[in-house]
């Protein structure tokens, strides 16, 4: 079984910075895409940021230009780094990963908080 676990959440002012991390651990033979969702209140979940191992990178349009995503294989890490942040960054963040270890997975972290004051 893999399990993701998110850290670095917390309480920031608008125009400030935050540093998302998410690790991967279980069995791993690869991972495929490790990504960042996010779901405030009353909406749906969202892709905020996504990497593939081959280095391809897709970004929702919100946070082009103040959101880095960034992985390192070899620890089985994702990172998201944010800045600019905005009220409106308000949200749950998940960690997403799909690949393979006994069988393929797509798993999900617990979420980790990020809330932006105005």
């Amino acid at each position: 079984q893999v399990q993701l676990v998110e850290s670095g959440g917390g309480l920031v002012q608008a125009g400030g910075s935050l540093r998302l991390s998410c690790a991967a651990s279980g069995s791993i033979f690869s991972i495929n895409t490790m990504g960042w969702y996010r779901q405030a209140p009353g909406k749906q979940r969202e892709l905020v940021a996504a990497l593939t191992s081959g280095g391809g990178t897709k970004y929702a349009d919100s946070v082009k230009g103040r959101f880095t995503i960034s992985r390192t294989n070899a620890k089985n890490m994702v990172y998201l780094q944010m800045s600019s942040l905005k009220p409106e960054d308000t949200a749950v963040y998940y960690c997403n990963a799909d690949g393979y270890s006994a069988g393929y997975f797509d798993s999900w972290g617990q979420g980790t908080q990020v809330t932006v004051s105005s």
